[in-house]
Formats: structure tokens, C-alpha cells, sequence
């Protein structure tokens, strides 16, 4: 079963028992998959729908910061509980450790020595750990290994 008959047999499921919450929250995220795959002119494979769901999950940060910056609590615990339903149908994410040890086996294979050679270690890493780490969090990591820690 791919990702995307995942979500619909979810939101089925949330339709049936009445979870409005994740019933909203799933037809979100296959409005933005359908949209999508009409721009994409093709069907998306779950890496892609994937990328769908962590572009979601980061708006949702967003929103969620923003609204609780503004004193709109409400709103942000609405965010924060979108993101968990969302983050239902992310793989598991790398811990410190792994992510370390997963930056530093893409260094010596790529045969990185500084800084400039960042681009291509990122690439490197984006395809290993797609849905499984904040690439921010990695080019910070990436940048200080490259530059001698």
C-alpha cells in the first residue's frame, strides 16, 4: 500500500469515527499531494509524498510559533495538533547520534576536506535521510565538521 492509499483509507477511518481533527488534517495533506501531482503532471511516489508532508509539518512550525507569539494560544495548540497527526506518516527520525555518524561516513566517502565542498555532501545526505532530519540542523552540523569539529 502506497503512502497516498494510506492517508485516504486514514481519512475514511477518521470520516467514519468522527475524528474531525485528523479528518481535516488528512484532507489537507492530500489536497496539497493532489496539487501536487497536477503541477508534477504525474503521480508521486512516497519519497515525494513525503517531502509533501515535511513541507506541511515545517508551515505548521511556523504557524504554530507565530500564533503563540501573538498570544493566539488556541490556534497554535490547533497547529501542534496537525503536526502529530502529520508526523503519523514521517519515517522515523535519525537520532544525534546516527545523524553524526551518517555526516561523517558522507564526508570520508565523498572525500570532503572544507567548507566548499558542503554542496555535495548535502546532496549526499538529502537522499540518505530524506524525512528522517531537519536539513537546517544538518548544514549546521555539516559546516561545523567541514570546518575542523
Amino acid at each position: 500500500m502506497t503512502l497516498t492509499e494510506q492517508l485516504q483509507q486514514d481519512m475514511k477511518s477518521a470520516l467514519k469515527g468522527g475524528d474531525k481533527l485528523a479528518l481535516g488534517t488528512l484532507r489537507m495533506a492530500l489536497a496539497a499531494i493532489k496539487r501536487r501531482e497536477i503541477d508534477d503532471r504525474g503521480t508521486l511516489d512516497d519519497a515525494a509524498v513525503i517531502a509533501v508532508i515535511e513541507k506541511l509539518v515545517k508551515q505548521g512550525r511556523d504557524s504554530e510559533q507565530q500564533y503563540r507569539a501573538a498570544g493566539r494560544a488556541e490556534l497554535a495548540d490547533k497547529e501542534a495538533a496537525e503536526i502529530e497527526v502529520l508526523e503519523r506518516y514521517l519515517p522515523q527520525p535519525l537520532s544525534a547520534a546516527e545523524l553524526d555518524a551518517l555526516i561523517r561516513a558522507t564526508v570520508e566517502s565523498t572525500g570532503a576536506a572544507s567548507v566548499k565542498d558542503m554542496g555535495r555532501v548535502m546532496g549526499e545526505i538529502k537522499q540518505q535521510a530524506a524525512g528522517r532530519a531537519d536539513m537546517g540542523t544538518v548544514s549546521k552540523r555539516v559546516r561545523d565538521i567541514l570546518a575542523g569539529g
